[in-house]
């Protein structure tokens, strides 16, 4: 009933729009963000600058994503800006297990993702309130990401941006008939497909396309492969001057097997091509043998005598291999947008959207076994007990909101009011499914399961999100200043339908969060800015992250007394541009309060419940420089270097004071001092070719930070050629990882330990080969 509220409700401002579309012909005058990005000779630039905004601003266009390969998530294309820290497993960036982002030192659940306004949640794996851009849309779909590293517009609607944002803008169907499609086959058996239909005006500003997108691969070590269904369309009609309605509906069905989180002492032991035996059943079924004897309470107790209770030759714990884990995720998303402009002053945004998911995290245990007697999947039962299970992670999501935007224009000020409801229903489930004690496997993990032996919890989370904004844009010669305040309100709720983890409610509040900044022009290309953001984080509601995933007792504890984390940026800096010179220089502070800190207890991969608190503040400094030059002829070269300094400003203590972990002073993991990233792009309409190398110093993975990581460079390059001729046909070839670099990528999948050694890490994909062929891009 909500949902069909919120939907019904953003449909109203069509009465507004329409009306006036059918009395009068006015120019459109789409609503824009108050600090609205000056794209004067810029357009044919893939990076720009951010010139006119008031904050730290990077826009990188399609033109750049087309030099990537065919189906690369469009967070890798924003790696090589500055303040970025980009870390994937696979070489298109978009293994969601292994897939990681983080600005300035905050982490991927601390930013605000949204794709033409409409949000995407934290885009963590095992989203509650969202999903990921890899499945949101078709990556040629894309007209454009922009990157606010410190401080999203004060519009965005996330309740999760303490430190910036990712707006990610999609393409507007074409006015002319299209066909376009491509591709590409590569290495570990890679194929990629693509195709998108436009239709062109149909008459009276009637235009849409439908897009198909179909990735396979196998993983580049172990057994398994990774693959992913997608469907895009989009239609728009314009209303005879005054605006436009666009709805849109996009659909993604991705199934990946994991790859094995690794440990130092696994690598010394195994090397980082360690995997999961997923090919090998008999030997996963021996070691979770070995594994019930060794923690049988006698000899005589031992489940499985003649397995004994040592491990094969190379095998030292339980931990080492696994047989299998896989990610399988379904989405619908849909929305509706009306823009308007109803007086030369006066112009309106409104968007309606509806979210749709379903998901299972799998992992093949040897900690639970199977009983007797369970049911198979295939219509059968287990004739004996088995030592090892199928243990899921299911996911649901169903959640609608509905985002309007008002502008006016009053001489020097545009005066901007808006708003964001959502209403987000999030189902989370433990399941353990039957697996024999047979020659080979009777289930299959890139598939959704049934006939579960046992429910250990089942919860309903609800989430209510309000937030508003206020905002003014006054322009005075070469000066610009805007400011505002955004406030909001997110409402909690757990109702356990099964287990014994949390029931209960908790808010988060704060209906004044300013922000302000300012833009002057120097002249000649010049011009300084600078802004202060003030931003709260809400709870997240779910069995596995946030205040709810802990026992009762614990939740008790803390509701009364958890605090939201917040914090506040300042950063100015100073621009230039001068012909095919684009330069940017800017510096910062941040100050981050009422970090929440989650404790596992155990191995991740286990799943026992954490303990969350607050852990005091974070303070963070830094700057970042830019440079983006086309150079005469058909060369162009873009550079980043960003340095952060980000450390914990308190020792982290238990409810009486005692110092459980002294990380005052400590740097706060995974966020390297130093990146330097470089690309060279070679394009004469015909022949093309990129270069890029990227660096990044080494990142902590202790809160003590006595483990780290090595620093790392990588290198991509691509070739390709046009044949006009041929009907725009280009043949391209690439390479990830040139040098073929042996390198840990992700680091904290499963979490960050005080100290010591964890299996938190993930491989770095070795050297990749792909050719594609693309016509009429």
């Amino acid at each position: 009933m909500i949902a069909k509220f919120l939907v019904l409700a953003g449909a109203a401002p069509a009465a507004l729009i329409v009306q006036p579309a059918q009395a009068q012909d006015l120019p459109a005058s789409p609503v824009v963000d108050a600090t609205t990005q000056d794209t004067d000779n810029t357009r044919d630039d893939i990076v720009v600058l951010g010139f006119g905004q008031s904050r730290q601003v990077q826009t990188v266009s399609a033109t750049d994503m087309e030099r990537l390969t065919p189906g690369t998530s469009p967070l890798k294309a924003i790696a090589k800006l500055p303040g970025v820290n980009f870390q994937s497993a696979d070489a298109f960036g978009a293994y969601e297990w292994s897939t990681r982002i983080s600005l300035r030192g905050f982490n991927q659940n601390q930013l605000g993702f949204t794709l033409d306004g409409v949000p995407l949640g934290d885009m963590s794996y095992g989203n509650v309130n969202g999903l990921h851009i890899s499945r949101a849309i078709i990556s040629e779909n894309l007209a454009s990401t922009t990157v606010a590293q410190g401080a999203g517009a004060i519009s965005t609607a996330s309740t999760s941006n303490l430190g910036g944002t990712l707006q990610f803008v999609s393409r507007r169907p074409s006015d002319t008939f299209d066909v376009v499609g491509s591709g590409t086959y590569g290495s570990d058996q890679t194929y990629r497909g693509f195709i998108r239909l436009d239709t062109g005006d149909l008459g009276d500003g009637l235009k849409g396309y439908i897009s198909y997108g179909f990735l396979q691969t196998d993983k580049w070590k172990g057994y398994g492969n990774q693959r992913q269904h997608q469907a895009n369309a989009k239609i728009v009609k314009d209303l005879r001057g005054v605006g436009s309605i666009t709805a849109f509906l996009n659909f993604s069905d991705r199934r990946e097997t994991d790859y094995q989180d690794l440990s130092y002492d696994i690598i010394r032991r195994r090397g980082l091509n360690n995997d999961n035996i997923g090919d090998n059943y008999p030997l996963a079924l021996q070691i979770a043998k070995i594994y019930a004897n060794q923690n049988a309470a006698s000899v005589a107790a031992r489940p499985y005598p003649s397995a004994g209770v040592t491990f094969p030759a190379g095998i030292g714990t339980v931990d080492d291999v696994y047989f299998d884990a896989g990610g399988l995720r379904r989405d619908w998303l849909g929305g509706v947008t009306f823009d308007a402009t109803l007086t030369p002053e006066l112009s309106v945004t409104s968007t309606s959207y509806y979210h749709k998911n379903k998901g299972q995290g799998s992992w093949i245990t040897p900690y639970v076994g199977t009983p007797a007697g369970a049911r198979d999947g295939n219509g059968g039962t287990i004739a004996t007990a088995s030592p090892l299970s199928f243990r899921t992670t299911e996911y649901g999501i169903d959640r609608a909101g509905n985002l309007t935007h008002v502008a006016y224009e009053a001489g020097a000020n545009r005066i901007e009011l808006g708003g964001w409801v959502e209403s987000n229903s999030f189902t989370q489930a433990r399941r353990f499914y039957a697996m024999a004690d047979a020659a080979t496997p009777n289930r299959d993990t890139l598939a959704f399961q049934k006939d579960p032996f046992f429910t250990q919890w089942n919860g309903k989370y609800d989430t209510f999100t309000l937030q508003y904004y206020v905002a003014d844009t006054l322009t005075l010669g070469k000066l610009t200043i805007n400011g505002g305040w955004k406030g909001m309100r997110v409402q909690n709720t757990a109702n356990l339908r099964t287990g014994t983890l949390v029931a209960g409610k908790i808010e988060a509040k704060d209906w004044f969060l300013p922000q302000v900044g300012a833009v002057f022009r120097l002249g000649g290309g010049a011009e300084v800015f600078a802004s202060y953001t003030e931003n709260m984080r809400a709870f997240v509601s779910s069995a596995t992250t946030g205040p709810f995933a802990t026992t009762q007792i614990g939740f008790n504890a803390i509701r009364s007394t958890l605090k939201p984390e917040t914090s506040k940026t300042a950063e100015g800096g100073v621009r230039l541009r001068s012909g095919g010179l684009q330069l940017s220089a800017v510096g910062y502070y941040v100050d981050f309060s009422n970090r929440l800190l989650t404790f596992a207890n155990g191995a991740g991969v286990i799943g026992n419940p954490p303990t969350l608190n607050n852990a005091g503040s974070v303070e963070s400094y830094g700057a970042e420089l830019s440079a983006y030059y086309r150079i005469a002829g058909a060369f162009s070269a873009f550079a980043s270097y960003s340095y952060n300094k980000a450390t914990y400003r308190d020792d982290v203590r238990n409810a009486a004071g005692a110092v459980l972990t002294a990380t005052r002073g400590k740097t706060v993991v995974d966020t390297p001092e130093n990146m330097a990233k470089g690309e060279l792009v070679y394009d004469d309409t015909h022949f093309f070719a990129r270069a890029g190398a990227d660096f990044m110093s080494k990142r902590y993975f202790t809160y003590l930070n006595d483990q780290s990581v090595s620093a790392r460079v990588l290198v991509d390059a691509s070739i390709g050629y046009r044949f006009p001729a041929l009907g725009g046909l280009v043949i391209e070839g690439s390479v990830t990882n040139l040098t073929d670099k042996r390198y840990i990528s992700t680091i904290g999948s499963n979490g960050y330990g005080a100290s010591g050694d964890n299996q938190t890490l993930l491989a770095g994909a070795p050297r990749q080969v792909f050719v594609s062929l693309r016509k009429g891009f």
